[in-house]
């Protein structure tokens, strides 16, 4: 894509390694801390670092979109608190980062092999701005009762429904109810999820 200046974002970005800090400089001017993959596991002064950001500021997260990412995802969301976090999804895109000799174990790209302009537009909406994501999410009336009624939770393919509505707005496949939920409340007004499933508002 052509040269923008870099977005200034005004929350702490958290991701899995330092490939994906080096590749995320050159896309945002924001404080990116790493996990050192599972590293934040065992690791408190991490663990304490993103606590003590968090009571600070909202942090975004973004890990891949593979099994290990969903993992780092899932062990951030139970040691911080949820409306602290602003989740962010890479998709599911199959192929290979160019410094490593083979794919990894999903074949799928981490956030270091994501497009610019991809990166660029999943960091748009949270560049400095008066209209705050957090407020937004709060504003919208999407729940879970939306998703029953719509049967992605509570079918025998409501896992499937899931997976082809996180397809239409760029998400993971495989996301719980709860994390893909999270997800849309930030990403899509209530009008354009009822666009999605094809539901007129009552």
């Amino acid at each position: 894509m052509p040269q923008k200046d870099k977005l200034p974002i005004p929350y702490p970005v958290v991701v899995e390694g330092k490939y994906d800090k080096i590749r995320l400089s050159n896309i945002i001017d924001a404080r990116i801390i790493v996990t050192d993959g599972f590293g934040v596991f065992r690791k408190e002064e991490k663990r304490l670092l993103l606590r003590r950001l968090a009571a600070a500021s909202p942090l975004i997260v973004l890990t891949d979109s593979d099994g290990g990412g969903k993992i780092i995802r899932s062990h951030l969301s139970g040691m911080l608190p949820k409306d602290r976090i602003i989740p962010l999804y890479i998709p599911q895109i199959k192929g290979k980062e160019r410094r490593k000799e083979k794919p990894s174990a999903a074949g799928t790209l981490g956030v270091e092999g994501m497009e610019d302009s991809l990166l660029y537009d999943l960091f748009l909406p949270y560049a400095k701005t008066d209209a705050d994501p957090l407020a937004r999410a709060a504003e919208n009336p999407l729940s879970k009762v939306d998703f029953f009624e719509d049967g992605l939770t509570g079918g025998a393919n409501s896992s499937q429904k899931r997976d082809e509505l996180a397809q239409k707005v760029g998400l993971p496949a495989g996301m719980s109810a709860n994390a893909l939920l999270e997800a849309l409340k930030l990403l899509v007004t209530y009008e354009e999820y009822l666009t999605l499933v094809g539901r007129e508002r009552a």
